[in-house]
């Protein structure tokens, strides 16, 4: 005889099977096991410590302690020159004692006296990827001041973060850099974007690279997707917004219009377009995307976004793929078919 629930087992059984479903889908693990402690190195103070009167002992110390970093932030970045003889330091020097340079240096530390919160954030997002691929070496993270020059740039060892490219939406130096940074770029310069440009950067360039053979429109939308939903699946708690790059307003837009976009795909025969003119601006940045929406309200990016989605449907409906499977899969065409995708 089949015993009827309590009001107390039904509310008990609802609560775990909504907790269940709510776990899948935001793909969460227990990392709990794994020991890890992120530390982001601060060469910005450090290179704040150099003067005029130590510069020789302390830039020593400095090629010596930062390696790889060093030698590309002094050659590459700054363009200094050579760290392999001593005929810099002139150069450097005259950087170091930049009105410019000193003011930047000194509202950067303004607004990162410390780097706590980056360094939680991305000590959880690392024991994902490395509950994922225990194997994986982690790079070095090393803070510093960029000159506006690159925000998140991936090295031998490292990953670095500009600082001066997270100072906040309404920072001072923003407007002055319009003409080579346009506003719906430079909004995302906020601290609360360090943790998702840093992994973002990490899993493209390190963890997985695309592939260079099919370029239509599909497959990059479908490599795209793998990333971000890779990205969910590291960095849970970080909102899908950030993830992608979107304002709020963008993020609603895109998931009102999601069946509308995907049929302006479809109507147009761009899933599989391969030139690249004709398909750039639906992967690239930009403020809105043209020809889609009304008083240029629309979200940019929408091949990224419709990627996502489509991942997403495809581990929905293949509950037995792993991620690691998922990011080994790269047949595009497998993921789109399997993923039964029929926006409504």
């Amino acid at each position: 005889m089949r015993v009827p629930f309590k009001p107390a087992q039904i509310y008990l059984f609802f609560l775990i099977s909504l907790l269940a479903v709510s776990c899948g889908n935001n793909k969460r693990v227990d990392v709990s096991n794994i020991h890890l402690n992120v530390s982001i190195e601060r060469f910005d103070k450090d290179l704040g410590q150099v003067t005029a009167h130590n510069l020789n002992s302390k830039a020593s110390q400095l090629n010596k302690k930062y390696g790889f970093f060093y030698r590309d932030y002094m050659e590459k970045m700054l363009a200094v020159g050579s760290v392999s003889d001593t005929g810099y330091y002139a150069n450097l020097r005259t950087v170091l004692q930049n009105k410019d340079y000193q003011e930047l240096y000194q509202t950067t530390q303004q607004t990162f006296p410390n780097l706590d919160k980056q360094q939680a954030e991305l000590t959880d997002a690392f024991k994902h990827i490395k509950y994922y691929y225990p194997k994986t070496k982690l790079p070095r993270l090393i803070a510093y001041i960029s000159g506006f020059a690159v925000q998140t740039p991936i090295g031998n060892d490292y990953v670095g973060i500009g600082l001066d490219m997270f100072l906040g939406a309404r920072s001072k130096f923003y407007p002055a850099l319009r003409e080579s940074i346009p506003a719906y770029i430079s909004r995302r310069f906020t601290p609360e974007n360090i943790t998702p440009r840093v992994m973002e950067s990490y899993i493209r360039e390190d963890l997985f690279p695309e592939p260079d053979a099919d370029k239509s429109l599909i497959s990059r939308m479908i490599y795209n997707g793998k990333i971000l939903y890779f990205m969910d699946a590291v960095m849970p708690d970080i909102a899908d917004s950030l993830k992608i790059g979107y304002t709020k307003q963008q993020m609603e837009w895109a998931k009102t219009y999601e069946p509308d976009i995907w049929g302006y795909f479809l109507e147009r025969n761009l899933v599989y377009e391969t030139d690249y003119f004709k398909i750039q601006g639906y992967l690239t940045e930009a403020p809105f995307t043209p020809d889609i929406g009304e008083k240029n309200d629309s979200a940019p990016k929408l091949g990224l976004f419709i990627g996502w989605q489509i991942v997403k449907k495809y581990m929905e409906k293949n509950p037995d793929v792993t991620v690691q499977q998922l990011m080994q899969e790269t047949d595009f065409q497998k993921i789109l078919n399997d993923s039964h995708y029929r926006p409504k």
